[in-house]
């Protein structure tokens, strides 16, 4: 029995179909059908149902991918063993988001990559939510607010974000002192989204309304310089305009709570170590690049 046969049939259960694990393979989709029915014909028996939106497990299917899968989580176990300490190859495909991912999480993947000269780095960038399994990514970094899920997360830091508006518009239209007044401005926002801010011990949750939105946080932060109204944004996106004095930050006694970065992976994925080492990058990022830090805004006003 071919192990590259079980293996293909691991990754084609676990995304549920032919077409998105050959993608996660980088091979054919014939060439995983060839070793689906190869795999089937020495077992005697049908292991995927195929259907018009992919594959399902059958009963047999589902028994012998419990074994299939600590077959491949021991042959990846070996190979980290055997290989030189630190060294990773293969490949890492990981998702990032569109938001500040260019700016400022591409040079970390750049680095994993120089460290490492046998992996190959395919990276996506995208704000919308990926399905990791069904795309055939190993893993994502999210920002924000972590909905409940089967992913496995990492934090690797903290997203700190502040209320900001140009001196123009602070000149023409004053500032809010209280969550209760942004009722009164023109907010930017990229969609219907609600505004948490800090009231001593309490969170208070605001929903704003603007005339201007957009599906980018450094467009919002343009148009905030541009004098357009007040934009809740992150430190990391309105750190260069502050400093620049294009930018002030704004209800400085009311912060909003700080959100979280994640690396998030699917259960049970043997790219375990390549995810964990670009999570430990990330934590390092976090922790040492001051656009993420908790920035004393309040005194650049």
């Amino acid at each position: 029995m071919d192990i590259e046969d079980i293996l293909t049939f691991v990754e084609v259960a676990e995304a549920e179909g032919v077409s998105a694990a050959a993608r996660r393979l980088g091979v054919s989709k014939s060439i995983v059908s060839r070793r689906l029915l190869r795999l089937e014909e020495e077992l005697g028996a049908q292991l995927l149902a195929r259907t018009t939106r992919g594959a399902a497990l059958t009963e047999a299917g589902a028994i012998f991918r419990e074994h299939a899968g600590r077959i491949g989580a021991e042959i990846e176990a070996a190979k980290e063993t055997l290989r030189p300490a630190g060294d990773l190859r293969g490949r890492l495909r990981v998702a990032m988001p569109l938001t500040f991912g260019p700016t400022h999480f591409a040079p970390v993947l750049a680095d994993m990559a120089r460290r490492h000269p046998h992996l190959h780095v395919h990276a996506a960038y995208s704000d919308r939510f990926v399905d990791l399994v069904a795309e055939g990514f190993d893993c994502a970094v999210r920002v924000g607010y972590l909905p409940d899920s089967e992913l496995l997360a990492r934090r690797v830091g903290p997203i700190y974000g502040t209320l900001v508006a140009s001196p123009d518009y602070i000149k023409a239209h004053g500032a809010p002192r209280k969550p209760g007044e942004i009722a009164a401005h023109q907010a930017l926002m990229q969609g219907t989204e609600a505004w948490q801010f800090t009231d001593g011990n309490e969170i208070v949750t605001i929903k704003p309304q603007g005339r201007f939105k957009a599906d980018s946080a450094a467009a919002l932060a343009a148009a905030a310089a541009a004098g357009l109204g007040i934009a809740w944004l992150p430190n990391c996106i309105v750190y260069d305009y502050v400093a620049d004095g294009a930018l002030v930050p704004i209800m400085t006694d009311h912060p909003p709570p700080p959100a979280g970065a994640y690396v998030v992976r699917p259960p049970g994925r043997h790219s375990e170590r390549k995810v964990q080492v670009l999570a430990d990058l990330m934590t390092d990022l976090f922790a040492n690049d001051p656009h993420f830090g908790a920035i004393d805004l309040a005194a650049r006003q």
